[in-house]
């Protein structure tokens, strides 16, 4: 067994999810992301003297819907504590969090990964307040400078921390993959890493595969992208490996991942939750959810990632593939869905989806619900391809015009003229033309080289622009080769 592999990599993840609330944690002043600097502050989120806060009850609803999407268990009596701190960004010296009694605990967020569930387990999903946004170095009458920017002080958070289950980056990559589409499905969270609305911490620590014992373990900050994730916990791990091999031993510290270098580098040594000196928040009363609040937010769940998967191989027959890439997004599973009412072939409408509508959004720089083709112009263009009015290729080039214009597909099919022709009489008059023109051709296939009737048919496109029925010009060019 190599060094490498004598070693297990044991992985906790904490995220941190913005909530897509209008105002913030504990006030009113707006949470918007890309305000000018300073701009959406007050007297509560910047901890002037005698201001109170005041919970969000939407910030609330998000957390009880992530709760339970996760199968989490909701407190009834949920605490908020003062975690005490200093960070230039921090105003009040403190960020109001929940501690020993958060508002919920347990569940799981489950994906697959290379053909297998995998199921990894949380320990507690919590409210806390955003800190500041300090911008350095900036360049000030020739000075490095930092600047501080409060806009984002009493930001509503959710903290969601994996128990450390996690035994590669690249079931770190999916699990964290999961846990976005899950808040962008509830309507929580954009997801966008690099807006700062999905922000990872991770534990990462390495053992020997026959050691129970956990090893010493090192957070890893800055990550700042899935695949940032990924590369940083590789690097962590293999340079834990080899402190060990080398007979060293791994120090408990904060590390920053350096996206530039590839490298993580030392921070500062790693805080313990004393360290915090956390005590009840005496501004707030404590938070009571009751079963009929429970309720009433459990009815508004929407259908969730990994059971639109389910239903996408169960009700419409997709392979798996499939299903995991039209439910990438809910935006995306809702498209499909919505097309298949129109064009009740799921196979069609999935290759459809993951290869030309994919193609252009990509193409376009936009995501599904900025597209301007509607689920049933596409369901009108696959009937139009199925009922022979255009071939399959036509289609392609009229999806592109649809995408520019917003115009149905027979709207332009008309205008442009691009009906299949499915004349036998008139495709058989081309044949005739180009056999006549091609003889050396004719003769070739005559003599055995068969590669010549696929120039044949290029020949047949060409000269129709494309509008030969395929199936119908085949059938008749072989017909008229065969004959002596």
């Amino acid at each position: 067994m190599t060094e490498v592999h004598r070693y297990e990599s044991v992985i906790g993840l904490e995220v941190h999810a913005q909530l897509e609330t209008r105002s913030k944690l504990f006030c009113g002043c707006a949470s918007a992301y890309g305000s000018p600097a300073n701009t959406q502050v007050c007297p509560v989120c910047l901890g002037l003297p005698g201001a109170l806060p005041v919970l969000n009850e939407a910030a609330v609803d998000s957390a009880i819907k992530m709760i339970l999407a996760c199968g989490g268990q909701i407190s009834a009596r949920s605490v908020f504590a003062r975690k005490n701190y200093f960070y230039p960004d921090l105003p009040k010296g403190y960020q109001i969090s929940q501690f020993d009694e958060p508002i919920g605990v347990g569940g799981a967020i489950v994906f697959d990964l290379d053909g297998e569930t995998h199921r990894i387990g949380l320990t507690r999903i919590h409210l806390e307040e955003d800190a500041g946004k300090s911008v350095h170095p900036t360049e000030v009458s020739g000075d490095a400078m930092s600047l501080i920017d409060m806009n984002r002080c009493g930001v509503p958070l959710l903290e969601i921390v994996s128990k450390p289950g996690i035994r590669s980056p690249e079931e770190a990559y999916a699990y964290l993959s999961r846990l976005r589409q899950i808040v962008q499905y509830l309507g929580i969270c954009s997801g966008d890493m690099e807006k700062g609305a999905l922000r990872c911490d991770a534990n990462v620590s390495v053992r020997l595969r026959d050691i129970d014992e956990y090893g010493t373990r090192t957070e890893l900050k800055n990550l700042n992208s899935f695949r940032g994730v990924e590369r940083g916990l590789k690097y962590e791990i293999d340079r834990q490996i080899e402190i060990l091999e080398l007979g060293g031993s791994v120090v408990q510290e904060t590390r920053l991942w350096d996206e530039d270098r590839n490298i993580s580098v030392s921070m500062r040594s790693k805080e313990e939750s004393h360290d915090y000196r956390y005590f009840r928040e005496p501004d707030l009363v404590d938070l009571a959810i009751s079963d009929e609040w429970v309720s009433a937010v459990a009815d508004s769940l929407p259908e969730l990632p990994h059971e639109t998967y389910i239903r996408f191989m169960s009700e419409y027959s997709l392979p798996r593939y499939d299903a995991e890439v039209l439910t990438t997004s809910r935006e995306l599973a809702n498209y499909v869905t919505e097309a298949m009412r129109f064009f009740p072939d799921p196979k069609k409408v999935s290759n459809w989806t993951m290869t030309e509508v994919l193609g252009v959004l990509k193409d376009l720089g936009i995501g599904i619900d900025k597209f301007p083709v509607s689920p049933a112009q596409v369901g009108e263009l696959l009937k139009a391809v199925d009922d022979g009015l255009i071939s399959g290729k036509i289609a392609k080039d009229v999806f592109r015009q649809m995408a520019e214009t917003g115009e149905s597909p027979l709207v332009i099919i008309n205008r442009e003229g691009l009906r299949q022709i499915n004349d036998e009489d008139m495709l058989d008059a081309v044949i005739t033309e180009l056999l006549a023109c091609s003889r050396e051709n004719v003769e070739a296939y005559r003599g055995g080289r068969k590669q010549i009737f696929s120039f044949l048919i290029g020949e047949i496109m060409k000269a129709t622009n494309g509008r030969a029925n395929p199936d119908i010009a085949n059938r008749l060019l072989k017909r008229r080769l065969d004959e002596r």
